[in-house]
């Protein structure tokens, strides 16, 4: 159980999500931007209940013992230009990232920021499993959908793509309804049990792109829509296979934003890139607001999850079957 600093809230974790990049942190993916030293706790899709308070905790916030929070994960260091914008997931000073610095949820007690920490309602509390994968599994996706919003590529007679139907990706093409304007929503994966979860959760059309060439989910396209081309496309699975593919998709004009990180490096055409005015927008977690956005929406019964609660014993084969990518929705370790 650790001490926690006096400007940090004791938790007693509840639930924790298990995402791809905890394997990927295993396996060294982020050595470069989040070198830790093991042995090391990860876990960043975190709820818990509050067990105790630092000294210098305000009064006012009015936490109480039992009170359940969920950990906003990124902790910016509040001075950089990222920071004061709001955007805290992005600091470029000493900001420091829950699961991949500070010690994460995959145990049963955790210190956290005061200011970091988001109180819920006792109905919403009730279900701890569900809040916890919101702080990355559902907020992600939320802030790069957002992004092609405001880049005017949403809304009625467009077509809006989501690749990979995982952890991100379930609740992606349920932000592309809620979102979209009327945009017609694509479902675009691998197998067609992932295809079935996203029709479950809004999509209009669901494409299994296994072993397809580009001009074979062109006709496909062609048949569900009447069009051949897609006019945004946010990747949830960030290989190089899945970028390559959703540009050769895109029509003039069109934009994919990138919340996906399982490729290094990515490599796409220059000409047909600047010849038909394409974007690529990076998109990184989310900020508080956004957070505090998709809880309201969930609490709003707006939001549909596809959750599997799991044991802190069996992290370890579940991990593996993360890195192989067979879970279809979030996994979620449930201490109680």
């Amino acid at each position: 159980m650790p001490e926690p600093a006096p400007d940090e809230i004791l938790l007693k974790v509840a639930a924790t999500g298990m995402c791809r990049s905890d394997y990927q942190l295993v396996e060294g993916y982020f050595k470069g931007p989040f070198p830790v030293d093991f042995p090391y706790i990860p876990g960043h899709e975190v709820t818990g209940r509050v067990a105790g308070l630092g000294s210098d905790v305000p009064q006012s916030i009015g936490y109480s013992e039992g009170d359940t929070v969920v950990v906003n994960p990124s902790w910016g260091d509040g001075t950089c230009r990222q920071c004061r914008e709001g955007n805290e997931q992005l600091c470029s000073g000493t900001g420091r990232w829950v699961g991949f610095g500070p010690p994460g949820g995959f145990a049963e007690y955790m210190a956290v920021e005061h200011r970091h920490a988001i109180p819920v309602s006792e109905e919403a509390a009730k279900t701890p499993e569900l809040l916890a994968p919101m702080t990355d599994a559902g907020m992600t996706p939320y802030r790069g959908m957002k992004k092609l919003r405001d880049a005017g590529k949403l809304g009625a007679g467009r077509t809006v793509a989501v690749t990979g139907i995982g952890g991100l990706g379930s609740y992606a093409v349920q932000y592309a309804k809620l979102l979209g304007s009327g945009a017609t929503v694509v479902a675009l994966a691998r197998s067609d049990n992932k295809l079935d979860v996203a029709k479950e959760n809004g999509a209009d059309h669901g494409i299994n792109v296994k072993d397809k060439s580009a001009e074979a989910i062109q006709d496909e396209l062609e048949r569900l829509t009447g069009r051949r081309t897609i006019d945004a496309i946010l990747d949830c699975v960030g290989s190089d296979a899945s970028v390559s593919m959703g540009f050769d998709l895109l029509g003039p004009e069109g934009a994919l934003a990138a919340v996906g990180l399982m490729s290094h490096r990515v490599e796409h055409n220059q000409f047909p890139f600047v010849g038909t005015e394409l974007s690529y927008l990076g998109s990184f977690w989310g900020n508080h607001l956004d957070l505090v956005e998709v809880l309201s929406l969930a609490e709003a019964g707006l939001v549909r999850h596809n959750v599997t609660s799991v044991k802190l014993d069996d992290v370890n084969e579940n991990l593996e079957a993360l890195g192989r990518g067979d879970v279809v929705g979030r996994q979620v370790i449930v201490f109680e």
